[in-house]
């Protein structure tokens, strides 16, 4: 392993910065190089906190172990082991199934726990990661919840992710905030600021909904609002409050924050379908699986060289017939088949803009019938071309809601990530439909990962106050404010 490649860099156009592209060269120099990448970390700097992000999508497992430099908060990527959650084995006779998958594939705690604890090590030996010696911390998340009956049935999920990494060899320590600067390691006391302000709820200065949970990707739209912000470290873009951020999975989360002081508030929820709708498509296609099909099994850039990208517009447009795109009406327990509380989320303030395909994914179908008449009248170029227009319009019309319910503050950045929301040219076109009401707006890859990094961070107080990842845009730090805030607590 010569270089590590910036945790969102994977050789793409990951960063759109003030309407161009920023494209990063690859690293000439790491401080993790050859000599040092390895059991044990030996020669490698303290300023590294390395941290793993193990996450059970509908669509794919991860580990994801970084590497965050704590003097600048830009994150490196070690290593990205990636896996199709529908290889996960089935649930034997005497396991309780708990929950299933967007697409049905259903789980149990064992059969969870057995594909994160072989995802995680795979991920940890070719990172050359020693889990007990080098791993600092391990943050668990999931984007299965759209199949479950309750937001409550998430945590056993998250239970099922700890056993997993338990099961690999990582120390419950290693998955739970310090109770005092005398449980960090050496290297790291320097860098915590737990003798001044702990951990209270806010995530890179941001609070989440107050009250009962009000919707079951709750987490995930916490983590990709934080992991925007650190991977928006290795531009010139300002993301932090206000912002918008949109998370493109097999299903949708993100958050519209405002620009209270000293922590934001989440003002608007993203909630629904996303990428599944991409692999409805492709399912028309005798390119994948019927069943267990996904867009991203066939997906290549080559692909797009040859489509007709004015019939893809055309074609987009007839697929947004079966899109429903609205603030989430009151009546709804689910919306996009993912389970809410839309009055609990009214009393905290928060403005439910939810993706349904029909009624809870009813008309799936239909955009597999579609997929397949795209398919054959306009060939896979095409088709992939219009899952790209497909993708703008759902933000165009996601953030037309928002304005029109008036919760976007105006000097708001937009964040985009997920395979559905940066590949192909999704974010040239996103661009052109916000450019009137956003000056900057940035794209990273494994944002869910990213948030799990800070998160780590943020919940044991290890901010950085020369170059902050938290509070306002063009503000300094909110140590001081918070300090404030939690004497008077």
């Amino acid at each position: 392993m010569s270089f590590i490649s910036k945790i969102f860099g994977l050789g793409s156009k990951p960063v759109i910065a003030k309407s161009q592209f920023k494209k990063f060269e690859s690293l000439k120099s790491s401080p993790f190089s050859a000599k040092t990448v390895g059991s044990g970390y030996n020669t490698r700097p303290d300023e590294y906190y390395i941290a793993g992000s193990v996450e059970l999508g509908n669509t794919t497992t991860k580990c994801i172990i970084s590497a965050t430099n704590l003097n600048t908060s830009e994150s490196y990527l070690l290593n990205k082991t990636v896996k199709m959650t529908r290889d996960i084995r089935p649930p034997k006779p005497k396991e309780e199934v708990f929950g299933k998958t967007v697409w049905g594939i259903e789980l149990s705690k064992e059969s969870v726990s057995e594909m994160v604890r072989d995802t995680v090590l795979e991920s940890a030996k070719k990172a050359h990661v020693d889990i007990e010696k080098d791993l600092d911390f391990v943050v668990r998340s999931t984007g299965v919840t759209a199949g479950f009956t309750t937001p409550e049935e998430s945590g056993k999920l998250i239970i099922a992710l700890a056993n997993g990494c338990l099961d690999a060899g990582v120390a419950p320590r290693k998955m739970a905030p310090a109770m005092s600067i005398d449980n960090f390691p050496e290297r790291l006391k320097e860098y915590t600021l737990l003798n001044k302000v702990m951990f209270d709820g806010a995530v890179v200065s941001v609070l989440p909904p107050q009250g009962e949970e009000i919707v079951s990707n709750e987490m995930e739209g916490e983590l990709i609002t934080a992991g925007i912000k650190l991977g928006a470290k290795w531009t010139d873009v300002d993301y932090r409050n206000p912002c918008v951020s949109i998370d493109f999975g097999s299903t949708l989360a993100g958050r519209i924050v405002n620009n209270d002081e000293p922590y934001a508030h989440t003002v608007g929820n993203f909630l629904g379908l996303a990428g599944v709708i991409a692999d409805s498509l492709v399912r028309g296609t005798d390119k994948v699986d019927k069943n267990g099909g996904a867009a991203i099994d066939i997906y290549s850039k080559d692909l797009l060289t040859k489509a007709d990208w004015k019939r893809a517009k055309s074609n987009a447009e007839k697929v947004h017939n079966s899109i429903d795109i609205r603030k989430v009406p009151m009546d709804r327990e689910r919306f996009g088949t993912v389970p809410l509380k839309p009055e609990a989320a009214e009393k905290a303030g928060t403005c439910l803009i939810g993706c349904d395909v029909g009624e809870d994914g009813d008309r799936i179908p239909d955009l597999i019938s579609l997929g397949e008449e795209l398919y054959k009248n306009d060939g896979l170029s095409t088709l992939f071309a219009t899952m790209d227009h497909v993708s703008a319009l759902i933000v165009k019309r996601l953030l037309d809601v928002a304005f029109e319910e008036n919760i976007i503050v105006p000097v708001s950045a937009l964040g985009i990530t997920g395979r559905a929301g940066i590949t192909g040219k999704k974010p040239e076109l996103i661009l052109e439909y916000t450019k009137d009401n956003f000056e900057n707006c940035v794209f990273v890859s494994d944002g869910l990962a990213l948030g799990s990094a800070i998160m780590a961070r943020c919940l044991n107080s290890m901010g950085t106050t020369n170059t902050p990842v938290g509070g306002k845009q063009g503000g300094p730090c909110i140590l001081g404010a918070r300090r404030k805030l939690q004497q008077k607590k």
